[in-house]
C-alpha cells in the first residue's frame, strides 16, 4: 500500500532556531552549599534558637570580661555594707558578708558553664566511642556492653554525683567526675542505635567491600553520618550538667567556700529568702535563662541538622 506524504511535507518556515539566551530562559540556577552552610541557613530561620545563641554568647562574654573590669572580687568582704539593696555601685546588691552579688554571679557562671561544657564534652567522647563500638560489633559484644549500661542505669544519677563528691570532697574535679559517670550512658545508647541503622546502608557495605578497615568505617563513615543527632544531644547535655551542679550546690555538697557556683549562691541565700528574696532570685534567674537558651539552641540544631526537615 502506497502512502502519500504530500500532506506531511514540512516547510522550513514552520521552524525557527532558538538562540542561547532562549535556550536557558527557564534554567533555574542556585548557589551550591555545603552541609554546614545549609544547616546554618536553616538554623537562622529559627528565631528562638538565634535568641538563645545570642544570650549564651552574651552570658559567656559577661562572665569572662566583666569580673576583670569591675572593682570588686568574688571573695572581697565589706562588713559595713551587708545585704545592701541594688544600687549604682552594686547593681545586684551585696550578700550577708558585703560581697558584690553581680561579681559572684559572674564568677559562679564561669564555674557552672565550665562544668556544663566540660562534662558534656567528656560524655560526648565516652558515649560516642562506647556506643559506636557496641553498635558496630553487635552480637555478644553488644549484649555485654549494653547489660553493663543497664546495670549502671539501675542506680539513680544523682546518687552517683553525691557519692563521688562525698568521697573525693567538694571540688571542681569531683563534681565533674560525678556528672560524667552518670551522663554518658544516654549518649552511648543513642549512638549505638544510629550506628546499627547506618551499618546496613549501601555506603557502609560499599566501604567494607573495597577493603576499608572496621575502624575507618566506624569513625569515618558511620559516626560522621550520625553527627546531627549527636550534636543535638550534646547541646542538651550541657543544661543537664549545669542543673546537676546547681542541685549539688543547693544541697550543700557543691564547691567549698569562698568559691561559688549558681547553685551554691542560691543555697547561701536560702536562709535570707524572706528578708532578702532578691539574693535567691538572681542565681535562679541565671540558671533558668541559661538552660532555656541551651534548650532553644538544641531545638534549632535538631531542625537544622535533620535532612528530613530540609
Amino acid at each position: 500500500m502506497e502512502v502519500k506524504n504530500n500532506d506531511l511535507e514540512l516547510t522550513p518556515d514552520l521552524f525557527e532556531q532558538l538562540g542561547e539566551e532562549d535556550k536557558n530562559a527557564e534554567k533555574i540556577s542556585y548557589k551550591s552549599k555545603t552541609y554546614l552552610q545549609d544547616a546554618w541557613a536553616r538554623f537562622k530561620q529559627n528565631k528562638m534558637a538565634l535568641i538563645g545563641l545570642a544570650f549564651l554568647l552574651f552570658m559567656l562574654l559577661c562572665c569572662i570580661i566583666l569580673p576583670m573590669v569591675l572593682p570588686y572580687t568574688y571573695d572581697g568582704q565589706d562588713m559595713t555594707n551587708r545585704n545592701a539593696a541594688p544600687s549604682l555601685s552594686h547593681i545586684m546588691g551585696t550578700d550577708k558578708f558585703g560581697r558584690d552579688i553581680l561579681v559572684r554571679i559572674l564568677f559562679g557562671g564561669r564555674i557552672s558553664l565550665t562544668v556544663g561544657f566540660a562534662a558534656a564534652s567528656i560524655c560526648l567522647l565516652i558515649g560516642v566511642t562506647y556506643g559506636g563500638i557496641a553498635g558496630y560489633a553487635g552480637g555478644k559484644v553488644d549484649m555485654i556492653m549494653m547489660r553493663i549500661i543497664d546495670a549502671m542505669y539501675s542506680i539513680p544519677d544523682m546518687l552517683y554525683v553525691i557519692l563521688i563528691t562525698v568521697v573525693m570532697g567538694s571540688s571542681f574535679k569531683s563534681i565533674l567526675i560525678g556528672i560524667c559517670i552518670s551522663s554518658w550512658m544516654g549518649m552511648a545508647r543513642q549512638v549505638r542505635a544510629q550506628v546499627m541503622t547506618l551499618k546496613q546502608q549501601e555506603f557502609s557495605l560499599a566501604a567494607f567491600v573495597i577493603g576499608a578497615s572496621k575502624k575507618r568505617i566506624l569513625f569515618k563513615h558511620l559516626i560522621i553520618n550520625s553527627m546531627g543527632p549527636i550534636i543535638v544531644s550534646f547541646t542538651l547535655l550541657v543544661p543537664s550538667a549545669i542543673f546537676y551542679e546547681a542541685t549539688l550546690g543547693f544541697l550543700g555538697v557543691g564547691l567549698s567556700a569562698p568559691q561559688a557556683s549558681w547553685g551554691t549562691l542560691a543555697n547561701e541565700a536560702r536562709a535570707l529568702m524572706t528578708a532578702q528574696p532578691l539574693q535567691v532570685i538572681w542565681p535562679i534567674l541565671a540558671i533558668c535563662l541559661t538552660m532555656l537558651a541551651l534548650n532553644f539552641i538544641g531545638d534549632g540544631l535538631g531542625d537544622a541538622l535533620d535532612p528530613k526537615k530540609k
